[in-house]
């Protein structure tokens, strides 16, 4: 089949959303189809642009190219889900957040109020005209019926460069890589080292918006000899510092899917998430393969300290991780098997 992948990006920054598509993208070639991703640059603001994006989508006929039938269109985000195609599939990854879950109704202006009851309509509308659809999780399928009232089926993918990861006997650190952002809450684990009784370090890796103010919090917390930023690491040096950790920390505020949590697992280490942090609590089970704790800076430190004194535990949990992660089937091959099977 030819196949089209209308989709997005935000110039200068790269991300899960990337990894999607492309992963997509390879497993599709791999299984013999032509395949094209046909992307256009988004911005977050000013609202007219979101706008005019959405209408410049819902444009868009798919169907035929230069005189090239297009055969199938896959979307995965907005407002590129908007594109028309009369075989058109659903692998959502998200909608635009900032109208859903991080919408916030007591600082919202009335130009906030308008694209939010835009976007919920267009959603609405849209999404519900494509028959076959999926979702990367089983937290966005929640998302999809509790805003829009419309069902989708989970389909879980592998993270990048799934065979890569590895274990080794750890070292005493736990390691935190995701981007420096105020969702990715790396300052629960910042703040957590204060409170921790042993010689364990914490390790974050990552580049973004908060890396300032996360070395102003490890100056005046006086951890410059706990808590290492230690910014953009390579693939490999990644996959290093998973192998030898004592365990991961990554608890984030409502995330979409998580592949920290998937390379944890891979890495045979375990997780440490919070109760509020979405996607991660569909593959952590609480005290056996990681912990699943308020989002409190003492609970957390307790279970660093834990890990720490238990290394044996430790690594059982994390041998349960991976045995945990194989279970679930998650591969490339069961994606392009799922999103092809429902034509």
């Amino acid at each position: 089949m030819r196949i089209l992948i209308p989709s997005i990006q935000v110039p200068f920054i790269s991300g899960g959303s990337i990894l999607m598509t492309q992963g997509l993208k390879n497993a599709l070639i791999k299984a013999g189809h032509e395949v094209e991703v046909v992307t256009i640059p988004f911005k977050f603001s000013p609202h007219s642009y979101i706008e005019d994006l959405i209408e410049f989508w819902k444009k868009q006929d798919f169907n035929n190219f230069n005189g090239f039938h297009i055969d199938m269109v896959i979307v995965l985000q907005f407002p590129a889900y908007y594109v028309q195609h009369k075989n058109k599939v659903l692998w959502l990854m998200h909608q635009h957040r900032s109208v859903y879950e991080l919408y916030n109704e007591e600082k919202a202006l009335e130009e906030d109020k308008q694209l939010k009851e835009l976007i919920v309509k267009s959603d609405t509308q849209e999404l519900a005209l494509i028959k076959s659809r999926f979702s990367m999780c089983q937290n966005v399928s929640n998302r999809l019926m509790k805003y829009n009232n419309i069902s989708s089926i989970p389909l879980y993918h592998p993270p990048f460069r799934e065979e890569k990861f590895y274990c080794e006997e750890s070292y005493d650190f736990i390691f935190c890589p995701s981007r420096l952002e105020e969702l990715k809450r790396q300052d629960l684990l910042i703040q957590a080292m204060q409170y921790t009784k042993t010689n364990v370090v914490a390790i974050i890796a990552g580049t973004g918006g908060q890396k300032e103010n996360y070395e102003k919090q490890i100056k005046s917390l006086k951890l410059v000899d706990k808590v290492k930023l230690i910014g953009h690491i390579s693939d490999e040096e990644k996959e290093t510092f998973y192998a030898r950790s004592l365990g991961v920390f990554f608890a984030p505020f409502d995330e979409d899917y998580g592949y920290i949590t998937l390379e944890a697992m891979l890495s045979s280490k375990p997780l440490i998430t919070c109760i509020d942090s979405g996607g991660p609590l569909e593959f952590v089970i609480n005290d056996e393969t990681g912990f699943i704790l308020e989002p409190n800076p003492k609970e957390i430190a307790e279970k660093i300290d834990y890990l720490y004194q238990n290394k044996q535990k430790a690594k059982e949990m994390g041998i349960k991780a991976l045995k945990h992660y194989k279970s679930k089937n998650i591969s490339w091959n069961n994606v392009v098997n799922k999103i092809l099977g429902s034509k």
